[in-house]
C-alpha cells in the first residue's frame, strides 16, 4: 500500500513537472532563436519584432508552422514558406510562447462537420473583400497583401481566425462556424472549374473582363478577315 502510494506520488510529480520542463526547452531555444527580435522575456524590440506577452498558442503555431517566422526582414511581410523548425521544436516554442500571458489556445477544427452554404456566406461576407471570392487573395492597402487560400490547411486557418495574423482582425465565430467556413475553403481548393479555364479562380469580376477582352478580339479579327475579303472580291 505504501509503495502504491510513493509511486501515485511520483507519477503525479513528473505529470506536473512536465509542462515546466517543454517550456524550459523552449525557452531555450526561444533565446537562441527569437530573442534576439522579440527580447529575451517576449517583451518585443522597437523597429525588430512585437511583443509576444499574450499572444497565446494559436499565434505561435500559425507564425511557426507556416514558415512566417522567424522573419529575415522585420519590416516586409511575413510570407508563407517551410517552416525551419522540426514538430518538437515547434511545439516547444508554442509551449513557451503560451506561458508568456493568456492568448487564444490552439483551436480545435473538424471540416468535416462544416456546412457549405453556411461556409460560403460567412466566407463572403467576412473573409473575400480581401482574400478574394476564389481565396485567391488580394491587396489590402498599406503595402500589404492577404495571402492565397490555396496552400492552408484547416487548423492554420482556424489559428488564423482566433489570432488576427499581420492586418487580418481577429474574428469571433464559433467552433461552428469556423468548420463551416473551412469546410468552404476546403471545397475551394479541392473543386474543378466546370465552365472551363477559371485563370486561377480569382473571382467573376477579372474572369468577366478576361471573357470580355477574347470575344472582342475574337469579333476584330472576324471583322477584319470579312473586310478583308470584300477588298479581294472588289478587285
Amino acid at each position: 500500500m505504501l509503495l502504491r502510494s510513493l509511486l501515485a506520488a511520483v507519477v503525479t510529480t513528473i505529470a506536473l513537472a512536465a509542462p515546466s520542463l517543454a517550456q524550459q526547452s523552449g525557452r531555450e531555444l526561444y533565446e537562441r532563436r527569437c530573442a534576439s527580435c522579440h527580447g529575451p522575456d517576449g517583451a518585443g524590440r522597437e523597429g525588430l519584432g512585437p511583443s509576444l506577452t499574450g499572444a497565446g498558442a494559436a499565434a505561435a503555431d500559425y507564425q511557426l508552422r507556416t514558415g512566417r517566422m522567424p522573419l529575415q526582414n522585420p519590416q516586409a511581410q511575413a510570407v508563407r514558406k517551410p517552416s525551419v523548425f522540426s514538430e518538437e521544436e515547434t511545439r516547444l516554442l508554442v509551449s513557451f510562447v503560451a506561458s508568456l500571458g493568456e492568448g487564444p489556445p490552439i483551436p480545435s477544427v473538424d471540416p468535416g462537420a462544416g456546412d457549405l452554404s453556411s461556409g460560403q456566406s460567412l466566407f463572403i461576407a467576412n473573409c473575400a473583400a480581401c482574400h478574394g471570392a476564389g481565396g485567391n487573395g488580394g491587396a489590402v492597402g498599406n503595402n500589404a497583401a492577404a495571402p492565397s487560400l490555396y496552400a492552408s490547411e484547416p487548423q492554420t486557418m482556424a489559428e488564423a481566425m482566433v489570432s488576427g495574423p499581420g492586418q487580418m482582425p481577429v474574428f469571433g465565430f464559433s467552433e461552428q462556424e469556423r468548420n463551416d467556413i473551412i469546410a468552404f475553403i476546403s471545397y475551394l481548393q479541392t473543386s474543378e472549374a466546370p465552365g472551363g479555364i477559371d485563370i486561377g479562380g480569382t473571382g467573376p469580376v477579372p474572369e468577366g473582363f478576361v471573357g470580355w477582352f477574347f470575344g472582342l478580339t475574337g469579333l476584330v479579327m472576324v471583322l477584319v478577315l470579312l473586310v478583308g475579303t470584300g477588298s479581294s472580291r472588289a478587285r
